[in-house]
């Protein structure tokens, strides 16, 4: 993985609500308490991430390994500091960056056109260390257009015409930061990582998870597909963390029944949460 800026290496701490102790086995791992506005602790939580992230390392299938919170951070912290505000109560939840997407503009399910025409996202995008030749980080120039990110957003886009409306209640966010793929460039999820590489990854994840969901305050974490709905509630009922589990169907091309109505499906379960008629700026309603 690629080098981060001077920055990283300054922040990197994380922060617990009401100066209580650090979640989920955190001050065992070294992750540290921080302070600030919901905004800066987020970033801070994320780049302490990234600096444990950096001492793992992954065997075969596994041969390159991106990290957009390193070589896209610009981008990434203008995401997150343009959306990510205090009184947000609903945390949606990836599993981990497609090839097309975060990975490309550092924004989570952010295919290029959602990120650069909607969210109004700017910034210079970098590129890893160690490159696949089939697998180049283009940035914003990217022309592929990811599926589940421009189905997520486009949603949304569709549900509250602004983002200042969605991001009025809610946020977006990863669980795992990086990308793994093959010697040949086919994209690996962390559930086809060997157990015991996967479990040290996401016990990581696992508690920058904790972190974020305290700094923000949410009241209810939304898993984007089935993995990262039962890692959330894995890890935070684990940690004590008194927050709301759910998930809704991921909108991946792989998924055959995301690909006959995602948006109908998604559309009635967040009915049944209560969140959909907090974006109510919609002809779909």
């Amino acid at each position: 993985m690629s080098d981060h800026n001077a920055s990283a290496g300054e922040a990197g701490q994380l922060a617990c609500r009401g100066g209580e102790q650090p979640l989920c086995g955190a001050q065992e791992l070294g992750f540290k308490p921080a302070n600030g506005t919901p905004s800066s602790r987020f970033l801070q939580a994320e780049l302490e991430l990234n600096t444990h992230l950096r001492g793992l390392t992954f065997s075969e299938p596994v041969r390159y390994i991106y990290n957009p919170l390193e070589y896209a951070w610009d981008t990434h912290r203008c995401y997150v500091e343009k959306y990510c505000r205090a009184g947000q109560r609903i945390l949606f939840l990836g599993m981990n960056p497609g090839p097309f997407g975060m990975a490309q503009t550092g924004v989570p399910f952010g295919e290029v056109k959602s990120v650069v025409d909607w969210l109004k996202i700017s910034g210079e995008v970098g590129r890893p260390q160690d490159e696949h030749p089939k697998r180049r980080i283009l940035g914003l120039a990217c022309t592929q257009s990811e599926v589940s990110g421009a189905r997520f957003w486009g949603f949304f886009r569709k549900l509250c015409g602004e983002p200042t409306l969605f991001f009025q209640h809610c946020f977006v966010h990863n669980l795992c930061p990086l990308i793994f793929m093959s010697a040949s460039g086919k994209n690996l999820t962390p559930p086809e990582l060997l157990a015991a590489e996967r479990e040290k990854l996401l016990a990581l994840c696992d508690i920058a998870l904790c972190q974020v969901v305290e700094a923000l305050n949410v009241s209810m974490v939304i898993g984007v597909g089935r993995v990262a709905e039962q890692r959330a509630r894995r890890a935070l009922s684990a940690a004590g963390v008194n927050v709301q589990v759910e998930g809704i169907m991921h909108p991946s091309p792989r998924n055959p029944q995301a690909n006959k109505g995602w948006e109908d499906v998604a559309k009635a379960k967040l009915a049944e949460l209560g969140v959909l008629s907090l974006l109510n700026n919609s002809s779909l309603l």
